[in-house]
């Protein structure tokens, strides 16, 4: 028997347990729960597949996320001037060094032709906009393809017309705005794109773990073997928890390890090293799930299927790939009851902005009682086999 397919109970003794013959004694507890932990962390290496899907797979897809969207703070925006447009023509060179790195203009001759070729180039999405005058009126044809990136246009073309007004009045304007981010400057999209790659990685790895190892070792009879031997459930349930945790913390660990390189450029607050409990009681919650998904299913096609309804959707929902600010309300209604989504925000609040045990402390608390429920029910419907 190899470890992938699960411990020898010759290992830990012969015998019943749970009323059924000798009990475990509390010298061969530690025993047990080595032998167990070392056999599931040797079927867990051994399983390319899963190694793949639990660590390497959620990797890849901070590596790729975080090489799109390293600079993508400083995209500029870049449109077309066909011919005389008074309020570009006249731009002071004070208000040309403040866009300068955000909007870049382009000028053509202001021939139909040139105006033709302009939009086209806008319906291809090689630039973003076109800007022509007529009469007085300023004229901007953009492309309704990149909703955000029109957006972003009209709002700086709609601001320079407008000073452009107030200049002409020759009155200073009556109020001013002085906008200005709450973090520090430097902060990047990794800040953010990390702990939600990280809380999805911890979920996958939490759920399916368990899900599949009680499914193929209730069919294989490896788990009515351990009945019979003098193994008690904490030990097995242990050595799965021991097994995940360490799962987990080497996910942590390659994350922040790669995420701070300086290609990506992730920059740790004070109280990082919170992310570690916050980590512990994250895949303990989701273990939950993954013991009741073992517990419930019949077959691994069952199981995988079972804990991939639990995660995906979960992971979507929870703003792990995406935020929700401007997704419909009752989606984030439904966010607000899955454990993921305070898993995703607390973990970006002690790595990207400062909190401490005050904020984290209530999380933690509740993603623990969360998977004590889930235990539970996981234990009033656990089988040893099919029988």
């Amino acid at each position: 028997m190899t470890a992938q397919d699960g411990p020898d109970t010759r290992e830990v003794g012969r015998g019943t347990a749970h009323g059924d013959g000798p009990a475990p004694t509390a010298s061969g507890r530690p025993t047990s729960l080595r032998t167990l932990s070392r056999a599931m962390a040797l079927g867990l290496l051994r399983d390319r597949a899963a190694v793949f899907f639990m660590l390497l797979f959620p990797l890849m897809f901070l590596v790729l996320f975080g090489a799109l969207v390293k600079d993508s703070g400083a995209s500029e925006s870049e449109i077309v001037q066909v011919g005389e447009v008074a309020v570009l023509d006249e731009l002071p060179d004070e208000r040309r060094a403040e866009l300068r790195g955000v909007l870049e203009i382009e000028k053509t001759d202001g021939s139909e032709e040139a105006l033709d070729e302009a939009l086209e180039d806008v319906r291809k999405g090689d630039v973003d906009a076109v800007v022509f005058q007529r009469a007085d009126e300023v004229e901007l044809r953009f492309s309704a393809a990149d909703s955000v990136r029109a957006g972003t246009v009209r709002s700086l073309v709609n601001s320079i017309v407008q000073q452009a007004n107030q200049a002409a009045t020759g009155q200073p304007p009556a109020h001013t705005l002085a906008a200005q981010q709450v973090e520090d400057e430097s902060i990047k999209p990794i800040q953010y794109l990390t702990p939600g790659l990280l809380g999805w990685a911890v979920a996958m790895g939490a759920v399916f773990g368990p899900a599949f190892n009680l499914v193929s070792w209730r069919k294989k009879r490896i788990l009515r073997r351990l009945w019979l031997a003098p193994v008690d459930a904490s030990s097995v349930i242990g050595a799965r928890v021991g097994v995940n945790v360490v799962l987990a913390l080497t996910q942590l660990a390659i994350f922040l390890g790669v995420a701070t390189l300086p290609y990506y450029g992730l920059r740790l607050t004070g109280d990082w090293w919170l992310s570690v409990p916050l980590v512990l009681a994250g895949t303990l919650a989701f273990m939950s799930l993954g013991l009741l998904a073992g517990a419930w299913a019949k077959t691994e096609e069952a199981a995988n299927g079972l804990a991939q309804m639990i995660v995906l959707p979960m992971a979507f929902l929870s703003g792990a790939f995406f935020p929700l600010d401007g997704a419909p309300q009752w989606l984030r209604t439904v966010s607000e009851f899955l454990p993921l989504t305070y898993l995703n925000d607390s973990m970006m609040g002690v790595l990207s902005r400062g909190e401490s045990w005050g904020d984290v402390l209530p999380v933690i608390g509740g993603l623990l009682l969360f998977g004590a429920v889930f235990t539970a029910i996981s234990w009033r419907v656990f089988r040893w086999d099919d029988a």
